[in-house]
């Protein structure tokens, strides 16, 4: 009896949500095209969101989202927590071998990614992620009982397999709720929480190293820190919602309005994959050795855990404002990308530069202006999922593009020389580097759509008439019948 309540529900809720495409695709002979038309588009702009409804979505979605972003970046700093205690020491291993930590993850993630997103996509979003979430707390901490670099090694392989299908996840559900428009903003906001998760994990480090008694505080670390994550998966699993359809708080009304949103496109995955390429470089090095670098300027792990949270409340800042321009003004996307990579040149530059005992407050404060290139990716990911159409062209975009975060978070690592300790000239050179590509990638990319789009403008004054028939009739039509971009002439590339 459930099973057949739930198939009416989506039943009436696809059909509300396809009115517009259904009257398209009719030959009923007592209609003209122009008057279905008009029955779709007055359909669809009857079912234009409130504010209060939006709202709504941003409190039933938004919370979940953020919060296992804020622990799955603590989970993932965990390691270099611990580093900044006794781990070295305790598991017996060497920088060289802690540069390989971070690859390991990233290569487990590029092999699990695709698998979970298949399976995400074709099952339950939600229920996926919840498990996984679930798992990877378990893994950080059976984290605790590693004693040698194998059983380290292990630990985050595992780790990177079960943290794979989060990010894309959270893009779908984001292009599922939300209109191109209010995508960025939305994406920043739980992408914001890398920064807010830096801030309360070293929060956390500090107030379990000061426990005291016997126990590692390394070892407490990933104790803890595990088994909060394994509990919030419950909470996943239980909150959020798979799809809009299977959404509790939510008419059925409300949901083919919510359906008759989204405006999938195609982006250039080519260049957005060299981007993230990129950036993914510049992360890799960063996250992983940034704390070690401000251990450089202080010798006390307790002084190093705190001097690094203002870096989180800085890369919230970033995030943030970069994405809320993205949304606040149109087009402007491939212009924010370039401008927010500038704070993170000074400040490697800042780190390289300055002698950590004469000026060890310019050092430190360059640490904390690096993560403005993450605002960069954040924008780079949402451009794959607001301009791309048709199921399969998603999933290779989604495909190419973590494939590029994965070889850069594997590749950036092994740019930071054990032997330069702390100031890491060829890591920073190789930042450098890929903030200067990524500039001319912005360019091209800017560019390619500009014309693109000129293009598309240039074909509509051919055929203006069908154009005005056409009228403003919303992506229902398009989600509906999976169009991609080559194939819907109405679209324009968000630049």
């Amino acid at each position: 009896m459930a099973e057949t309540s739930d198939s009416k529900l989506a039943t009436d809720t696809a059909a509300k949500a396809s009115d517009g495409a259904s009257i398209l695709a009719s030959n009923d002979d007592s209609a003209t095209v122009d008057d279905k038309l008009d029955e779709a588009e007055i359909f669809l702009r009857q079912h234009n969101l409130s504010p209060k409804l939006l709202r709504r979505i941003d409190m039933t979605v938004l919370p979940l989202l953020c919060v296992t972003y804020m622990l799955q970046y603590v989970d993932k700093q965990a390691l270099s927590y611990a580093a900044v205690f006794d781990l070295f020491t305790d598991a017996h291993i060497n920088g060289t071998q802690y540069s390989w930590f971070p690859s390991i993850f990233y290569l487990a993630y590029l092999l699990a990614e695709y698998p979970w997103s298949y399976l995400a996509q074709k099952t339950q979003l939600a229920k996926v992620a919840g498990v996984c979430i679930m798992m990877w707390g378990s893994v950080l901490m059976l984290t605790a009982a590693s004693h040698d670099f194998i059983g380290m090694a292990v630990c985050r392989f595992l780790l990177g397999v079960f943290e794979a299908p989060i990010t894309t996840v959270f893009v779908m559900i984001v292009a599922q709720w939300y209109t191109r428009q209010e995508q960025p903003f939305r994406a920043g906001a739980f992408y914001s929480c890398n920064g807010l998760g830096s801030m309360v994990g070293g929060i956390l480090t500090y107030g379990i190293g000061q426990i005291g008694g016997s126990f590692p505080v390394w070892k407490s670390i990933f104790l803890m820190l595990g088994g909060v994550t394994a509990l919030w998966g419950i909470v996943i699993v239980l909150f959020l919602p798979d799809s809009i359809i299977s959404a509790r708080r939510f008419s059925v009304d409300e949901k083919a309005a919510l359906i008759g949103r989204a405006r999938p496109t195609r982006p250039q995955i080519h260049l957005l994959f060299h981007f993230m390429l990129l950036n993914a470089t510049i992360n890799g090095g960063v996250a992983n050795f940034g704390k070690l670098n401000i251990k450089g300027v202080v010798s006390d792990p307790f002084k190093t855990v705190l001097l690094g949270i203002p870096q989180g409340a800085f890369s919230v800042f970033w995030i943030l404002s970069g994405t809320f321009l993205a949304s606040r003004f149109k087009n402007v996307n491939t212009l924010v990308m370039p401008l927010y990579l500038v704070p993170t040149v000074v400040s490697v530059l800042m780190m390289w530069l300055m002698d950590r005992k004469t000026q060890a407050v310019g050092v430190l404060f360059g640490y904390y202006l690096c993560g403005s290139f993450v605002t960069s990716l954040v924008l780079c990911m949402q451009m794959r999922a607001m301009n791309l159409g048709g199921y399969t062209k998603r999933m290779t975009g989604t495909a190419a593009v973590f494939l590029a975060i994965c070889v850069g978070n594997i590749v950036g690592p092994h740019a930071f020389l054990d032997e330069e300790a702390p100031t890491y000239a060829t890591g920073c050179k190789v930042i450098l580097g890929c903030c200067a590509g990524q500039l001319v990638v912005a360019m091209m990319l800017r560019w390619l759509l500009i014309s693109r789009n000129k293009q598309r403008d240039a074909m509509a004054e051919d055929s203006v008439s069908a154009t005005a028939k056409m009228g403003e009739i919303d992506a229902a039509v398009v989600e509906v019948t999976d169009q991609t971009d080559f194939e819907n002439p109405k679209f324009r590339y968000v630049l």
